[in-house]
């Protein structure tokens, strides 16, 4: 006997999303722009969140920073996020693109990114894993005991 009904879907893994890389600009003040690469990655293990990696132009990453797929998604076309992540599209011309603001105590970095592609990239991510199932296999147990007490709390 064949191990699965007929007309019982059988869930599969979702076929991978490849990395991203955009050149981006970032704002050193109102008139420098010192250009980088910004790549990303989508992992379907935890489809919330995009890592981002920042490199110059010879290649060498210099930061790494998660971000919210919802985030970066909601940035292409209106202000999104709070505190220390934010993205909101440019005012309209040739190019479209849109702030990405990092912050962290004593630093913030402004990047200015090219929207098209991270557009379409972000809508393969979102057939790979849709919205609505970014939080459906997540250990609710170790993630809050994580947030609460810290990672030793989790495997205790």
């Amino acid at each position: 006997m064949h191990p699965h009904h007929p007309h019982t879907p059988v869930r599969s893994r979702p076929e991978p999303v490849p990395s991203l890389c955009l050149d981006v600009d970032r704002m050193l003040d109102e008139f420098t722009r010192l250009p980088m690469r910004a790549t990303f990655r989508f992992d379907a293990a935890l489809p919330a969140v995009v890592t981002v990696g920042f490199a110059t132009e010879r290649g060498r990453e210099l930061v790494r920073r998660p971000i919210g797929r919802a985030l970066l998604h909601g940035g292409l076309t209106a202000m999104s996020g709070c505190g220390e992540v934010r993205m909101w599209p440019t005012l309209p011309r040739e190019r479209p693109s849109s702030w990405l603001l990092l912050e962290a105590p004593e630093v913030e970095a402004l990047f200015e990114v090219p929207t098209a592609r991270l557009a379409a990239w972000l809508e393969t991510t979102y057939r790979a894993v849709p919205a609505e199932a970014e939080w459906g296999g997540l250990n609710w147990d170790g993630f809050l005991g994580e947030l609460l007490d810290g990672p030793d709390a989790a495997s205790a």
